[in-house]
């Protein structure tokens, strides 16, 4: 298996994550709510980054890249809206179509549960996911994620909440 790393965000990432996401943005829409047109540029993504590491440095955003060998972006995750007096935050992750199949989701979720409970000392995570993206509820549930009971008057095909208890996830190992 070819070697990846998952890394921070940094300033510098802007042609490499504008790559990245120009590349992969048919394959992402038919799983998520598409960006805004404007963010495909590099002053586009240069704000995003701005904004995700603002967000880092007021300790509410933990954004990452996974890189393969050769450093090319094949992947992002997230920790984002981090409350440190709730000990909660949201994950979130997208793979390169190209690079699915390889474990490339579970590592960096992985990676995510491991930054949430020593760095940030949070005990819970949630995700949400659309019932169509099959791929992410089965990473999820691998990495210890269970989905919240389905509520009655809930819209059909409306995101679907998962949940993972941080410290029962630890004692489980």
């Amino acid at each position: 298996m070819t070697p990846f790393n998952v890394r921070e965000l940094k300033s510098t990432d802007t042609e490499a994550l504008l790559a990245f996401e120009v590349v992969n943005r048919e394959w992402f829409e038919s799983h998520i709510d598409g960006r805004d047109p404007g963010f495909y540029s590099p002053e586009g993504v240069g704000e995003h980054i701005d904004s995700y590491l603002s967000d880092f440095a007021k300790g509410v955003w933990h954004p990452f890249v996974i890189e393969d060998a050769s450093k090319t972006i094949v992947g992002r995750a997230n920790l984002k809206d981090i409350d440190a007096a709730k000990g909660s935050a949201e994950v979130g992750y997208r793979v390169a179509q190209s690079a699915c199949g390889q474990g490339l989701a579970t590592l960096a979720l992985n990676h995510l549960i491991q930054q949430a409970r020593i760095r940030w000392q949070l005990t819970q995570l949630v995700a949400y996911v659309y019932p169509e993206n099959v791929g992410s509820r089965k990473v999820l549930e691998r990495c210890g994620f269970s989905p919240e009971e389905f509520a009655a008057d809930e819209q059909a095909g409306a995101e679907r909440r998962f949940v993972l208890s941080i410290a029962a996830a630890q004692s489980a190992r």
